[in-house]
């Protein structure tokens, strides 16, 4: 069986085995020139929702979710699942359900200081993304390990390693010349059945992946700045 769909068991309980951790340290000139860049890329990352039918590199995709793989997690055990959705159908009927469901929320569920904060954003219930982007990715958290054998074993700090790996994969995606949304319907039951995930995952998030359309626009926003974010005591 390939390594990739093995499957993983939490080393629950096991001693503490280390092992020596030596990365080769970084002169500060240079630390800061890639801290700069960095931070001058990432602040040119905008959250797109008109997408170019244009295909991506696959492989840029796959290794922007092997880099999420790598965040932290609660006693690492990385309570993720990234289902990359191929199938033109299954994304038709993602979308369907999805408006379905936003269209109950803009209607009224939401409340009107949600949609009042939403207001500069310009979305509404029309989610063409998912079907128009040329690469669409649902994240689902794992609740719980779920054993072959149907043994299960709590997971811990679900929702917050999730969300560092989303963020991590935006910006892998990012860096890597792609735009992405992170779209989130509530509520997202749906997606499980949809994409039929097992008992122990709760969907996450769902992330339009490609480029922007040739006639993309994004609203005119301000980022707080450094001093607005950051706090010295």
């Amino acid at each position: 069986m390939p390594p990739e769909i093995r499957q993983w068991a939490p080393a629950h309980g096991a001693p503490y085995q280390p092992v020596a951790y030596r990365p080769a340290r970084m002169p500060s000139a240079q630390s800061l020139a890639r801290a700069a860049e960095l931070r001058r890329r990432m602040d040119e990352r905008r959250t797109v929702r008109h997408f170019s039918p244009d295909p991506v590199p696959e492989q840029a995709v796959r290794d922007a979710i092997a880099c999420a793989a790598t965040a932290p997690s609660g006693a690492h055990q990385q309570p993720w699942t990234f289902v990359l959705v191929k199938d033109p159908q299954v994304r038709r009927r993602i979308r369907d359900a999805a408006e379905q469901e936003e269209l109950i929320s803009y209607d009224g569920r939401l409340g009107d200081e949600w949609l009042t904060a939403l207001r500069p954003l310009g979305t509404d219930a029309v989610k063409t993304h998912l079907t128009d982007a040329p690469a669409l990715l649902v994240v689902f958290g794992q609740r719980y390990w779920l054993g072959p054998d149907g043994a299960k074993r709590k997971h811990y700090y679900v929702d917050e390693s999730v969300g560092i790996a989303v963020g991590m994969l935006l910006t892998a995606l990012h860096l890597s010349g792609l735009a992405a949304l992170v779209h989130t319907p509530s509520p997202m039951r749906f997606l499980s059945h949809v994409l039929h995930r097992p008992e122990n995952e709760k969907a996450f998030a769902v992330i339009p992946i490609g480029y922007p359309s040739d006639d993309c626009e994004v609203p005119d926003l301000t980022r707080k700045s450094l001093g607005q974010v950051m706090t010295e005591v």
